[in-house]
């Protein structure tokens, strides 16, 4: 098995922490996430030997090797990474039965890029033995492209230190938003940014869509959807709406129960990270929704599919804003899960909305609103406040932070009436 070795420039990872600390509480750590963001990178980090499945040497002879027999790729010093484990089935079970002989930890490290329905049962067994993290596209402090001036944490806690962040321009923003957080596209211009972000979903749909359930997908079909889910990126668009989006731009359309099915296929090739409804902690007698907000797993790829450049996200600022709220969705993710939070979304039936809500580890959840121009700040803070002061008039639990995540403020502080402003340029966990 091949020894693991940093040989390129790395750039740190806020999920590096987390792999360690699985490492050290857990006997294997399963990474998943996207093609291409940079798990092979990250846990090669803690590997001591490795495996590639998915490397095509020797017309893939690691993986027909594997297929033969699976305990093969178990042997190596540990921790073993085992690269694109899904490619042989077979691997989840071998691993798991290692680990109940060996008793140790930091055995293996698995990463996944995408997930067969045939699998998600064996995925289940491996609960206590196995634990699973989600890594996601670099976020904008990642990529150096946030000061990181004000951490999300502390933010949470309600401690924020005012301060100036620096100016930002609109050129910028909608740069990072084309170009994306895929490690390969960092240093890409802004002109081949979509040309980047295609070929990516072009690769996705021909290389794993295909084979992932053993089934021929209709790719043209697929595609089809995607652009529809761009045109509705940032929205809790229904699926009917979805399947009646494609039938006005293609007379062959796709019907509801395809929509359903490719949907889930996008899931489990994780080009989608949607967000959740929020509602179990509030405990308020106002109803709220229970529909999914459709996010892809990185900004770029919805622009790449809907042929956006920089140019034409600054004059169209309906879509910019609704591809900066998935670029800030991708980035309080990465940030609020390194510290065990998770994050929703709200609506109510009253079309109340909040773009983003961060839930403790203790149960207090904060309440967050995504806004690209400071002139939208004002408006922003008007409706999270109406909000909580809403759910606290009904009994609910209200949230404990209010704070407006902006693209153009060029500082970070607490206005008067208590709601927090910071510029996503400037934030990090």
């Amino acid at each position: 098995m091949e020894k693991s070795s940093d040989t390129k420039r790395y750039r740190e990872r806020i999920i590096d922490r987390e792999i360690k600390r699985y490492l050290e509480t857990f006997g294997a750590v399963c990474i998943e996430g996207p093609k291409g963001c940079g798990k092979t990178s990250s846990s090669s980090r803690y590997a001591n030997s490795k495996l590639l499945l998915a490397d095509p040497s020797n017309h893939y002879q690691n993986k027909r090797l594997s297929e033969i027999d699976p305990s093969m790729v178990l042997q190596g010093e540990t921790p073993h990474l085992i690269d694109e484990w899904q490619e042989v089935e077979e691997i989840w079970d071998a691993v798991r039965y290692a680990l109940d002989q060996r008793g140790e930890k930091g055995q293996f490290i698995l990463t996944e890029s995408s997930r067969p329905k045939r699998k998600e049962l064996r995925v289940q067994n491996g609960a206590g033995r196995i634990g699973r993290l989600r890594m996601r596209t670099m976020s904008l402090y990642e990529s150096g492209d946030s000061s990181g001036m004000v951490s999300l944490e502390e933010l949470c806690e309600g401690r924020i230190t005012p301060c100036l962040t620096g100016e930002v321009s609109l050129k910028s923003l909608a740069y990072y938003i084309v170009r994306g957080g895929f490690p390969f596209s960092l240093d890409a211009p802004a002109e081949n940014a979509g040309i980047v972000s295609l070929s990516y979903i072009d690769t996705n749909l021909k290389d794993d869509a295909e084979r992932i359930d053993g089934i021929k997908y209709d790719i043209e079909k697929m595609k089809l959807l995607l652009r529809s889910l761009a045109r509705n990126e940032s929205t809790t668009v229904t699926k009917k709406r979805l399947e009646n989006d494609i039938k006005e731009i293609d007379d062959g359309s796709v019907d509801y129960d395809t929509v359903n099915k490719y949907l889930d296929v996008f899931q489990r090739l994780y080009l989608l990270d949607n967000q959740k409804p929020f509602s179990s902690n509030i405990r308020s007698t106002r109803r709220v929704k229970t529909r999914e907000k459709y996010h892809f797993s990185d900004p770029s790829l919805p622009c790449a599919l809907l042929g956006l450049t920089p140019e034409k996200l600054i004059n169209n600022i309906e879509a910019f804003q609704r591809m900066f709220e998935s670029l800030c969705n991708r980035d309080i993710k990465v940030y609020a899960e390194s510290f065990g939070a998770e994050v929703f979304h709200y609506q109510d039936y009253s079309n109340r909305e909040i773009d983003t809500v961060v839930e403790l580890k203790d149960g207090r959840w904060c309440a967050f609103e995504i806004k690209l121009g400071a002139n939208q700040i004002d408006k922003a803070a008007l409706n999270l406040i109406e909000i909580r002061d809403k759910i606290a008039k009904e009994g609910g639990k209200a949230p404990s932070v209010l704070a407006v995540i902006s693209g153009m403020s060029n500082a970070a502080y607490q206005r008067k009436d208590g709601v927090y402003v910071v510029p996503i340029t400037a934030l990090k966990n």
